[in-house]
């Protein structure tokens, strides 16, 4: 409640409740206007305070979206205050001229656009230099004139998503366009103008500057922070996309070392089979040869047995001996 007093008492001061003569107003404007004092009518700040946080919120969201929004001011009053809110936002804007066609003819006007940027472009690098003077004199004077007309247009690339006019009966030609394309549309809408004609309606002075002032930067502070939304998203995104690669390699070192791990184990299970195999081979080898070992040692006995028995032939001799 306290900003809404605030943001009341600021438009108060800035004269925004201020609307034109009686005997021009649109009967469309009824809802919005306030009452009449000495042949004027007075808009209520009420409704005009709901349509400005409603745009600002619009705005905000287009903004954060990345989409353009193309601020159109060609009035005197407006020209500056405009082209230096679209300057601290980076959006394109028309404070000269509308041309006719600059939406619907944009192939055609992009065209006019390189043209600027190419004759600019030879001027910097000093290929003007080969030419005469008089020939370097008319395309610097056509740059400007184009510069003029279409340098807060020169960075869009394409159709913006909304179009934003401080007087839209002064800037109908712009409107009528923008409704043809279907781009979402945002005004100060005066008592003399008709509200239905705009996705979004700001009931407002578009006439005094500290009015168009007051309703231009609250509109801008709004994008601002829609800008400001989108580049800490992208931000943490890119902080995400890091952090999960960073896991999907440690998940992959993690997967490495496993795989290893059971390679190396069953190798040295191989090598310890293999290896005991070889001992228990080995060992019957070994056992074989030892039971060879003890068949000799039994030959060994068949060779004594012989003697005994060349012994026992010898003792006959003295038994005979006695006979006689």
């Amino acid at each position: 409640m306290e900003e809404n007093k605030s943001l009341h008492q600021q438009l108060l001061e800035a004269g925004v409740h201020f609307g034109h003569l009686k005997k021009k107003w649109n009967p469309k404007m009824l809802p919005y206007i306030f009452a009449e004092k000495n042949g004027i009518h007075i808009i209520d700040l009420n409704k005009t305070i709901e349509g400005l946080e409603e745009s600002a919120a619009a705005l905000k969201s287009i903004a954060k979206s990345g989409k353009k929004i193309m601020f159109v001011a060609t009035k005197k009053q407006a020209k500056e205050i405009v082209s230096e809110a679209a300057a601290k936002v980076n959006m394109p804007f028309v404070t000269e001229r509308w041309l006719g066609g600059m939406l619907t003819n944009f192939g055609t006007i992009r065209k006019s656009v390189k043209k600027m940027q190419s004759i600019e472009k030879m001027l910097q690098d000093g290929t003007m230099d080969s030419v005469t003077k008089k020939e370097r004199l008319t395309l610097t004077r056509s740059k400007d004139k184009m510069e003029k007309v279409l340098g807060g247009i020169s960075q869009m690339g394409r159709i913006p998503a909304a179009l934003f006019m401080v007087d839209m009966s002064h800037e109908h030609i712009a409107l009528a366009e923008a409704k043809r394309l279907g781009i979402t549309t945002f005004a100060m809408v005066d008592t003399n103008s008709d509200p239905t004609k705009v996705d979004f309606a700001i009931p407002s002075n578009d006439d005094a500057t500290k009015s168009i002032a007051i309703i231009v930067n609250y509109l801008t502070a709004a994008i601002m922070e829609g800008l400001e939304e989108r580049s800490q998203n992208k931000e943490e995104e890119v902080e995400e996309e890091v952090a999960s690669e960073r896991l999907r390699g440690l998940d992959m070192e993690e997967e490495g070392g496993e795989k290893g791990e059971r390679r190396g184990g069953g190798a040295g299970r191989g090598r310890g089979q293999g290896a005991g195999a070889g001992a228990g081979r080995q060992g019957g080898g070994a056992g074989r040869q030892g039971a060879g070992n003890r068949q000799g040692s039994g030959n060994r006995q068949g060779a004594g047995r012989p003697g005994g028995g060349a012994g026992r032939p010898g003792g006959g001799g003295p038994r005979s001996g006695g006979a006689r």
